[in-house]
């Protein structure tokens, strides 16, 4: 082993019985010339000893590589696209580059993407938490590499983290929309307990509601799986004559389907159906009739997060460790 006892390539090497040429060969890719026998070797010795080469170290034998780790839930929807240009763009600034990779919030491949990216020699992580991600945090603080979580907020004490007021937004939008007429309030989304975003946004819309003396009921749909005739019967059966009817959906992704749904109800829009969901800007301002949303910040908040991790990895500790944005709201024409 190394001095800081850590296990090296000659550790691999003797525990194999190849030299570490060979060694270096299998890292890199180089296999072709050896045998299926000496390649069963060398991987069971690495991963039975947990050993990840350092290459910025073994080709470069520099401190720095200057690659950051971007874990993305889900990178296809666009408030995705604008957290990791806002990261890209700030990172570039300060001589930085990104490897990105997309968990599908599943735990397993958020850990394989943190294992994979530290064997590249990330020097530190932003990451849209998983449900799981505190055993995948265990790796990060065990190799003492420093991370951001985005979006979602950790409930772990030396966190750094940067999210968006999505509590408050949504809580004072929900107050705008009673002062507008409306007075039965219906939400629309996935389970709210599996993030801490979602808690927030469905928090802040039920206390808003219980506490101006209203109620509401709610319907719970599966991430990625939407029953359209279901959404619209639920609405449906929920509508009163002279009683507005909002419909809140927290989920950005479910957004465009539960708008689907309803477009039999198109005709009742806004007056008697109001609908308001969460960014989807550029999808929105072009439905018909265009869709009300609460906007999260989303390039500024990848700017931060990233301002945030460089400050660690270069040691400043002049930026803040927990920081909230600001969400805004876009008024078209889908609510009163």
């Amino acid at each position: 082993m190394g001095r800081d006892g850590k296990i090296t390539i000659k550790d691999i090497a003797l525990m194999a019985g190849v030299s570490k040429t060979t060694v270096s060969f299998f890292l890199n890719g180089k296999t072709d010339k050896m045998s299926p026998e000496t390649e069963a070797r060398i991987r069971e010795m690495i991963e039975k000893t947990n050993y990840r080469p350092n290459i910025a170290a073994r080709t470069l034998n520099q401190k720095k590589t200057k690659l950051i780790g971007v874990i993305i839930g889900d990178i296809t929807n666009s408030f995705s696209s604008k957290i990791v240009k806002g990261i890209e763009d700030t990172a570039r600034k300060h001589g930085f580059q990104t490897l990105i990779g997309n968990s599908s919030y599943d735990a397993e491949m958020e850990a394989s993407y943190v294992n994979r990216m530290l064997t590249l020699g990330a020097d530190g992580f932003i990451i849209q938490p998983t449900p799981g991600f505190y055993e995948t945090s265990k790796i990060l603080k065990r190799e003492g590499k420093p991370f951001v979580y985005f979006d979602s907020k950790v409930y772990e004490d030396d966190a750094y983290w940067v999210k968006t007021d999505n509590y408050t937004a949504t809580y004072r939008t929900m107050e705008k929309l009673m002062e507008k007429g409306y007075k039965i309030f219906l939400m629309i989304g996935a389970d709210p307990s599996r993030l801490s975003t979602r808690i927030e946004r469905s928090s802040g819309f039920t206390d808003c509601i219980l506490e101006n003396g209203y109620t509401y009921e709610s319907l719970e749909i599966k991430d990625g799986e939407i029953d359209g005739e279901k959404v619209l019967d639920f609405v449906k059966s929920h509508m009163k004559a002279n009683h507005p009817t909002l419909v809140y959906v927290p989920n950005c992704w479910a957004l465009p389907e539960v708008y689907h749904a309803l477009q039999p109800l198109k005709e009742k829009i806004p007056k008697e159906l109001g609908i308001i969901g969460f960014d989807n800007v550029e999808w929105a301002i072009y439905s018909d009739p265009k869709l009300t949303t609460i906007v999260q910040p989303a390039y500024e908040e990848g700017q931060k997060a990233a301002e945030i991790l460089i400050d660690q990895i270069e040691e400043k500790n002049s930026e803040k460790p927990h920081q909230t944005l600001k969400c805004s709201v876009n008024w078209l024409e889908s609510t009163m």
